[in-house]
């Protein structure tokens, strides 16, 4: 097969994993390499849905020996098999670097024969990419479930981060839906990746020559809508992931129709909202303080789709409100909708100069159409309504903000040209 017809397979069949971000690594160019995985070195492209294509983002082969129900590359569904060679994607890379295509690379894969030899092929290809092709950018590499420990500890040596997709929320969902994986594989391997990452920190203290480990840390993959698993379940296994290994993200992936199976759930198109909104509470729970069990419990299992997860929340506790913006500590600054992390910090700063007023609010950056309601400026309330939940509850949905639902996941073509638009993600909310 054409190494051009392994592309267009392989890079479509990349499609459906969304846990690539090239953020977080300080890996610089060396004297006679080429790429540079710095932080002023990474320029990230962003097509319409939001995900980051400055990486070649690819699978070293779709040759599956796992039957999991929600995947594509499933080994009983009937569609083109190829796998590249570690040189094959070596070459790619640095050809589309020198091209000035992309920064970096994020490389999957199926698992092909057994769990070992798919990771050794992984670990060959970056071993040719840093050692032979001396290429100094980001790469991005799946660890695999069930692998050895060994091969596991020496890839990571030469990548910028790794990942390890737990994919379904919960032990049932395995088992239901990929009973040939287990949930012991797949913490083992995250568990390995945590332990050396801050054993490599400490000895990188005593010796500053010491080689780094995974130095942009490690993420992970949650499959939305595939199972029957709560957004309140899906929410503390990610605060629990947070928590306990350290890890850099964790993606949540909206559950794409690829096919008829009786325990898949019939969906007419991708639920992106839910989506959307498992992100805005994982950016709670990591820059705004928040607990998984703040945001939802047994009795409100899921978001409310018509708000986000912070007027949700304070919806239900208006006790707490209304909050001086004046007097407020920084922690509640946060809890209030309308205020993010940036301007919680401009409102601490100004106010030691000054009071603020409610139009000094706006210049700073507040966004005042969700804020008002749960705030005073010097003592005044500025929320027409009152402090009356269902009234501020309507003034909130009166224009709801709706994330579009779109028929099919989308991964940019290397072949197509694309009109593209930059985006800045802030997370304020």
């Amino acid at each position: 097969m054409e190494i051009l017809d392994k592309l267009t397979i392989l890079a479509d069949a990349a499609k459906y994993d969304v846990s690539c971000s090239s953020s977080g690594s300080s890996r610089k160019n060396k004297e006679g390499g080429i790429g540079n995985a710095a932080i002023s070195g990474i320029c990230h492209s962003w097509s319409d849905d939001g995900r980051c294509i400055s990486l070649l983002k690819i699978l070293l082969t779709n040759y599956c020996i796992y039957n999991c129900a929600y995947c594509v590359n499933r080994s009983s569904n009937d569609l083109p098999r190829a796998a590249f060679t570690p040189d094959e994607v070596a070459q790619l890379t640095i050809n589309f670097y020198r091209r000035n295509y992309i920064e970096g690379l994020f490389l999957s894969s199926a698992i092909m024969k057994d769990p070992n030899h798919t990771m050794e092929l992984l670990l060959t290809t970056v071993k040719l990419l840093r050692n032979e092709h001396r290429f100094n950018g980001y790469i991005h590499v799946k660890a695999i479930p069930g692998a050895d420990s060994r091969l596991i500890y020496e890839t990571g040596k030469y990548v910028d981060r790794m990942s390890v997709n737990i994919e379904l929320p919960s032990s049932g969902g395995l088992k239901l839906l990929a009973p040939q994986k287990k949930k012991e594989e797949i913490i083992k391997p995250m568990s390995l990746i945590t332990r050396q990452m801050k054993q490599h920190k400490e000895e990188k203290k005593i010796f500053k020559s010491s080689p780094s480990f995974v130095p942009a840390g490690q993420s992970t993959q949650l499959i939305v809508g595939a199972t029957a698993d709560h957004d309140y379940q899906i929410l503390k296994l990610s605060e629990g992931l947070y928590n306990r290994f350290q890890l850099k993200r964790v993606y949540y992936s909206a559950y794409v129709p690829i096919g008829i199976h009786p325990q898949l759930p019939t969906l007419a198109s991708p639920p992106t909202l839910r989506e959307h909104r498992l992100y805005q509470a994982d950016w709670l729970l990591r820059f705004y303080g928040f607990q998984a069990t703040e945001l939802l419990d047994e009795v409100q299992p899921n978001f409310d789709t018509l708000l986000d997860p912070k007027c949700d929340w304070a919806l239900r506790n208006m006790h707490l409100f209304p909050i001086e913006i004046n007097k407020a500590e920084i922690e509640m600054l946060l809890r209030i909708p309308g205020i993010g992390v940036q301007s919680a910090r401009r409102i601490v700063a100004a106010r030691r100069m000054a009071p603020i007023s409610y139009d000094g609010l706006k210049k700073i950056g507040v966004v005042m159409k969700r804020a008002r309601y749960f705030i005073t400026c010097q003592g005044k309330y500025y929320g027409e309504v009152g402090l009356q939940e269902r009234l501020i509850r309507q003034c909130l949905i009166s224009k709801p903000i709706l994330v579009q639902n779109k028929p099919e996941e989308k991964q940019l073509s290397l072949f197509d040209v694309y009109q593209l638009k930059e985006s800045i993600i802030t997370g304020e909310l």
